[in-house]
This record gives C-alpha cells, structure tokens and sequence, in this order.
C-alpha cells in the first residue's frame, strides 16, 4: 500500500510558528496590528485580509480542539475548564474587535473594487451583514448563551441505563429496539424514556433560559424575534421564513402520506394489533437487526474502502484522518451525544466524531460525516477562511449526497445480497420519514421564537400540535403521553444550533437530485458533486447547487418530482 503523506499547515505569514492560543492578552497584539495597518493600495487590503484570516484560522482550530476534547470527555474536568475559559475569556474579546476590523474595512475605499473579484463578493456580503447584527450588549449574553447551552451536553452524556447487569448509554441501548422480541423492546423503550424524563424539568429550564437570552439578543440588535435575527445572523440570502412555510406544506402534503404506507405496512408486516413507538425500528419481517460492523476499527477501514471505491482521492482523504488520529467513533460513556465533521481551519484535515454501536444509522452517519470530511479536503487549499466557511445548506449537500451516491459500494458491509437490498430499503424509507421530522423541528422553532414569552405548558401544547401534523396517523402512542411532549428535548439542534435543520431539509432534496445525476451517469454525477464542493462559499447557495447540475428549490412540484424518483428506486430494490 503507498504511504500516505500527512498535510502540513501552510508556513504561517503574520503570526510566528510556534505561537499557541493561551490568553486574549496573547493574542491582542495581532489584531492591535490589523487595527493600526494602513489600507492604501487594493494589495494592502488584500494582504489585510489573508493576515486576518490566518489569525482567524488558529483561533478557530484552538477552540476546534477545545470543543472536541470536551465532547469526547464530558467527564474531564480540565477539558471542561478549558472549553469554558476560551468562551469566557476569550471569545468576549475577540467579538468586538471583529466587529471594529469589519468596520475598517468596510470603511476601505478599495473594498468595491475587491468585491468585483471571484469569492470576495460573497465575504464582503457576509462581512457587511455582520456589522449590522452586531451589538456590544450582546457580547456578554453570547458568553452566557454558550456556557447554558454546554450544560446540555453534559447532562445528555451522563444519562445511562442499566440493561442486562450493565451499565450502558442511551445510544448502545437504543440498539435492542431492532430486536425481534417485542417485550424486550418494549421494556428497553420504555427506560430509555424515563431516563430522558427523569431530566425533563431540568432540560425544559435550561431551554426556557435560552429562549430568553436569545430573545434579548435579538431585540438589541433591532430585530422583532430570534428568528428574524437568525435568519440574518445564518446569511439567508436566497431564502425567507415564507419559503420554509412552503417547505413545511409541501412535506405536509407530498411526504406525509408516503409515512402512512410505510405505517400501514409495517403494522400488517409485523402482524401487531397496534403499531407501538417500540415497533418502529425492528425489521418489519422479523429478522435480525443488521449488523454492518463490530467495532470502530472494522468501521474505519470499511469506511474507507467504500470512499476509495467511488474515487481514489476520497479514500486517501479518510485514510489520512485516521493516521491522524482525527476519528473517534464508539460510543462510551461520559461521551457528548450525536455526531460531527469539525473542520480544523489551520491544517485543514477535520475530525470526526460520532457514537457508533453497530447499526445501519451508524454506518450511515460516518457517511455523512465523511462527506463533510471531503468537503474541507476540497476546500482546503483555497486562499481564505471566509471561502471554506460554507453555509449549512451547502455543507448538508456534501454530507447527504455522499449517504446516497456511497450505496453503490455497501456490498463492502453487506456480502449477503438479501441483506444489501434490506440496507438500502431502510435507508431510503429512512431518508423520507427524515424530511417529515425536519419540517416538525422548523417549524416549532419558529413558533418557540416567534412566541418567545410562552410558558412550559404552552410549549408542550404546541410540540404536540406540531408532531401530529407530521407524524403518521397509524402509530398508537396511549399511555406514552409524557414521553411524547418531551421527546423534542432529545434534538440538541434546539439547545446547540437554534435554527439550524431547515437545511437537512434543503439538503436532502439536493442530494436526492444529485444522486439522480449519478444514476444517469455515475463519472459525470459524482464529478458535478465535486464541482460544487470546491466552490466553498465563494458563489450563491443557487449557484453552488447549479454547479452539480442540480436546483436550489423547495417547491410542492419539485418535492414531489423527487420523491417519485425516490419511490421508483424502492421499488427497483
């Protein structure tokens, strides 16, 4: 086997080599220097930018490892301390000497004529938005909002259960809802469940003092709700709040009626009176749950296989993260819920971390988070951070389409033909039920903001109105009241990254299309995948998704034309 190189940071230019991020009292002097430079020439300000953007970059990569350490270590008292310390002490500094940087060079009088150049564009738009969402009052709120929210993911790595003499976390335990014995289902489901509600008051607390620290944020920057204000804050160019109520209605109306069959079917399949919570994971006929790999190990290196199937150049990128050490997969205890690609700026080679046991969905997420993981690969060389920084919209693109466009190297978890078909059924049944629950967590978000002040039981009130508008109608939810009103409190999306899931929406109709490309002609599909990836954010969210040979569109009509496509695919399975 070649050896694999292992990248390099680039030879830093304006901060010395050895420099670490420790304190802000470190750090000031550089951005002091950026402060006091001249602007006199084009060049200069171009130069002004790239200086900047290394120093971003190390930044950026400090608080990466900080946030990485702590999420793989929720238990670690001194990753914890040092997490807290960058939010505390130093991100407060930076934000308003951003804030002063951005308002220099807007003030450049050679700012247009660097707008007329490729990328630029894109970062001067989002660089001017900035200073208008930008309040000093908010900075101590921001430093309050980020100490809250880690206090989710510490008492979401805590919860445990015991199942069968051990001690195991809620992820491991979720696996025995495949088994083919109901009772046993039915008991795991239900501890899962008041394990979760033993902290339900404690999570609805944390959540009501989000609300309200996003709520004065927002009207301190002039904005009516923390919606309005996000939607600015998230750079929504090319979409509003009223194309997401479309998204909502067209998933409504073209995608619900497809989860009822799957209900129905399910429900006659598995020959149960009622179709339960616990009934809907398990394998309708009664086999054993797949089991593509064992350990992370054997996931890594399968993952890889897969990658380097489909392109050479895909593989190495995985292969490189793994002599790195930037994978940590398992699940454990004391382990951050959920999974992510975390882009390093500096090197440029992402982590990825996850709590995988052994089922199709893990095998599915290191998919996905490994074409987040070649996204920074394909942008890791381009001149500034501001251009790798792509939108969720785009970023979602990369991680969505490579779970569809890998399906035709799977035969590399699944020897067994019969089991291959099974895992591709299950992940595109599984790909529509998700479009569902993402227009469920939209669309709640923007009543808990648009209603800011509502109480506790209002909340509850409306999670269920919303759900139901969703959800299918054949499930039997009785005597499971309480679970349901909480069970909104397990997506840390609402506590972490208010807002941000309209784009797995988005994203997922994207990568339908592009996988519909890749169909047609396999070389010319994944290439357009990889065009668009390249591009960064250095174009528009329509013109990025143009770049695959695809459309940025949300439409009833457009929705519909893919799901059929989705449905034709089942059916040739």
């Amino acid at each position: 086997m070649t050896a694999i190189a292992i990248p390099q940071r680039p030879q830093r230019k304006f901060l010395p080599e050895a420099f670490k991020v420790t304190t802000w009292e470190a750090l000031k002097p550089y951005f002091d220097q950026l402060m006091e430079r001249d602007l006199s020439s084009i060049d200069a300000l171009k130069h002004w930018f790239k200086d900047r953007s290394e120093l971003e970059s190390i930044i950026s990569e400090d608080l990466a490892w900080r946030y990485i350490n702590m999420t793989c270590y929720t238990d670690n008292e001194t990753y914890s301390k040092s997490y807290q310390d960058f939010i505390q002490n130093i991100q407060p500094q930076v934000a308003p000497v951003s804030d002063q940087l951005n308002k220099k060079a807007a003030a450049s009088p050679f700012l247009d004529a660097l707008a007329k150049e490729e990328g630029y564009d894109i970062m001067i738009r989002t660089l001017k938005k900035e200073i208008e969402i930008f309040r000093d009052e908010n900075v101590p709120l921001y430093t309050e909002i980020n100490t809250e929210t880690q206090k989710y993911a510490q008492i979401s790595g805590a919860m445990t259960i015991e199942w069968e003499g051990k001690e195991v976390t809620l992820q491991q335990a979720s696996v025995v809802l495949m088994d083919t014995d109901r009772k046993k289902r039915e008991t795991v489901y239900k501890l899962i469940s008041n394990r979760r509600l033993k902290d339900k008051e404690t999570l609805d607390s944390l959540f009501s003092t989000l609300i309200g620290l996003r709520h004065k944020v927002a009207v301190n920057a002039g904005f009516a709700n923390f919606r309005d204000y996000m939607f600015k804050s998230l750079g929504r160019f090319d979409y509003t709040p009223q194309d997401c109520f479309a998204f909502q209605d067209a998933i409504q109306n073209e995608v619900v009626p497809l989860l009822n069959e799957f209900a129905l079917e399910r429900k006659q399949a598995l020959k149960v009176f009622d179709l339960r919570p616990w009934d809907k994971a398990v394998d309708p006929e009664g086999r054993e749950a797949l089991k593509p790999f064992t350990t992370g190990k054997e996931l890594t290196e399968k993952t890889i296989e897969v990658f380097r199937r489909l392109d050479p150049f895909l593989g190495q990128c995985l292969s490189i993260m793994k002599e790195m050490g930037h994978l940590d997969l398992e699940s454990r205890k004391g382990k951050a819920p959920g999974g992510y690609n975390y882009p390093l700026s500096e090197i440029g080679v992402p982590f990825i971390f996850m709590n995988a046991t052994s089922t199709l969905r893990d095998m599915v997420t290191i998919m996905h988070e490994g074409g987040h993981a070649i996204h920074n690969f394909l942008t890791r060389d381009l001149e500034l951070n501001d251009f790798k920084s792509t939108p969720s919209e785009v970023a979602e693109l990369a991680s969505m389409s490579m779970e569809l466009i890998s399906m035709d190297h799977w035969d590399v978890f699944f020897t067994d033909a019969e089991e291959l078909k099974r895992a591709k059924r299950d992940h595109l049944e599984d790909l529509i039920e998700t479009l569902p629950w993402v227009a469920t967590i939209d669309k709640y978000q923007h009543w808990l903001y648009e209603h800011a002040s509502h109480s506790p039981e209002e909340r509850k009130r409306e999670w269920n109105h919303i759900f139901d508008q969703f959800a299918d109608t054949v499930t039997d939810w009785s005597g499971l009241q309480e679970a349901k009103d909480y069970l909104w409190q397990k997506q840390l999306h609402l506590y972490e990254v208010p807002f941000y899931y309209i784009e797995y929406g988005m994203a997922q109709l994207g990568a339908i299309a592009v996988w519909r490309n890749f169909r047609k002609d396999p070389a010319k599909g994944l290439q357009g995948y990889q065009n668009a990836l390249k591009l960064g954010y250095m174009r528009s969210i329509p013109e990025i998704y143009k770049a695959a040979n695809i459309r940025f569109d949300f439409s009833r009509s457009y929705i519909k034309e893919l799901m059929d496509f989705v449905k034709e695919e089942l059916a040739k399975i």
